[in-house]
């Protein structure tokens, strides 16, 4: 898609910065993500981590602990794909935080061929979950132009 390396990494790093921006829209206390999916350089789809649409906003109990009925970034992302005329098949998504074991196996059946994040989560079972699907992935945590 882009003519050479040097430039596919400064578009890798500018949604990573969108990505960075959408996750401040996410209500929960505990850890904020986002998500953009690109496919043929346009933004096909966004989200970021939440209560599903009509519930309220807040995403922990009164323990601190994450509502289990609470979306993740890149499944809201995925989701807001398969509500349009959209597929995202070879596209690349790219997260604030890498993906769990969940989302991992969506992102697999979604047909993303590429994911690009900034942070590693805790368990990184998801990303080699993906690396063995034949998912290119990759980690930039230095967003520096």
């Amino acid at each position: 898609m882009y003519e050479s390396k040097e430039k596919q990494e400064r578009y890798d790093k500018a949604y990573l910065r969108m990505a960075l921006e959408w996750s401040k829209l996410s209500h929960c206390n505990r850890k904020q993500v986002g998500a953009i999916i690109v496919k043929d350089g346009i933004i096909i789809a966004d989200g970021y981590n939440g209560t599903p649409s009509g519930f309220d906003n807040c995403c922990e109990d009164h323990n601190g602990e994450t509502h289990w009925f609470v979306l993740h970034a890149e499944a809201n992302a995925i989701l807001k794909v398969a509500r349009t005329n959209n597929s995202a098949v070879g596209s690349t998504l790219y997260l604030s935080l890498s993906p769990c074991r969940e989302c991992s196996k969506l992102i697999h059946q979604s047909g993303i061929t590429r994911v690009v994040y900034v942070n590693g989560y805790k368990d990184l079972s998801g990303v080699d979950f993906l690396k063995q699907a034949g998912v290119h992935v990759a980690q930039i945590d230095d967003l520096d132009e």
